[in-house]
């Protein structure tokens, strides 16, 4: 039994050293060369920038306020908005929400970038006022949650119709039904629309001492959608 396996083990050795001797005598297979023909660079100048209509990101990154609906002849300012130019840093943005304290950790942490503000008052009762809110974007899709949000509190109101608005993927109008009663004074109804497009979120609010229509918050909407 010993001298068959001493035998196999011998057949195995004296196989390899055939092998070993079969490549040594073959010819070397020449391999690929690593280097490699230079490419010549293209000359002349690159291709001209795309212009704000041909690219939205051209647009946003200007002076947000110039995308802003304009106010209607006639209409007066809002008081509260004097002395802002336009805009609304995280502070002053922070201010609008009943919890500042909080909400501005939260705008940090969402990487808030800036807010155009326009607002106005069409006769002695109604008020319009409308947002466009940007954020950085560098981790998160910060306008698509804060949209999200918006539309959450104003359809947790009771009374309230809402409809899609058209061409912006995910946004909606509401109609506020039930006044907001105070003694004392007059019944605030209301009405209000969020939508986003790319980093900058879309928040429009309407104020009146009688109802407000559909046709009035989806067209300030669809307006101002188009416009980003």
């Amino acid at each position: 039994m010993l001298l068959v396996v001493g035998a196999a083990v011998l057949g195995l050795v004296a196989g390899t050293c055939v092998g070993y001797l079969v490549q040594a005598d073959r010819e070397p297979t020449p391999l690929p060369s690593l280097s490699q023909a230079t490419v010549a660079q293209a000359g002349g100048e690159g291709p001209e920038p795309l212009s704000a209509a041909q690219d939205r990101k051209v647009r946003t990154d200007g002076d947000l306020r110039k995308l802003l609906l304009r106010k209607p002849t006639g209409a007066r300012p809002v008081a509260w908005l004097e002395g802002t130019n336009g805009w609304l840093d995280i502070a002053g943005y922070a201010e609008t929400f009943t919890r500042p304290g909080d909400r501005f950790f939260r705008l940090v942490n969402d990487h808030f970038r800036r807010a155009a503000v326009v607002g106005w008052e069409l006769d002695r009762f109604r008020t319009v006022e409308i947002r466009l809110v940007q954020f950085r974007q560098d981790d998160r899709l910060s306008a698509a949650y804060s949209s999200s949000e918006d539309q959450t509190w104003a359809e947790s109101r009771p009374g309230t119709d809402s409809w899609a608005v058209p061409g912006t993927g995910d946004g909606m109008a509401y109609v506020h039904t039930e006044p907001l009663r105070k003694p004392g004074y007059l019944p605030q109804y209301s009405a209000e629309a969020h939508a986003r497009r790319g980093d900058v979120a879309m928040q429009i609010w309407v104020y009146d001492s009688k109802p407000i229509t559909k046709k009035t918050i989806m067209d300030l909407a669809e307006r101002q959608m188009e416009r980003l």
